[in-house]
């Protein structure tokens, strides 16, 4: 059997999903549907950046 393929990560660069939810929330958009996605995909984003110890 071969093992479960590692998650492939976020589709989108950490700095870029970063600069989207802030330019929303300068615009007054942080109770927007839009920003509870770009939360959802920052914090997928960092789970998959995150390393496990050695």
């Amino acid at each position: 059997m071969s093992p479960t393929p590692p998650d492939p990560g976020p589709a989108r660069p950490l700095a870029e999903i970063n600069r989207e939810i802030r330019a929303l929330v300068a615009a007054g958009g942080a109770a927007s549907p839009r920003y509870e996605e770009l939360l959802e995909e920052w914090t997928a984003a960092i789970r998959a950046d995150v390393r496990p110890a050695a």
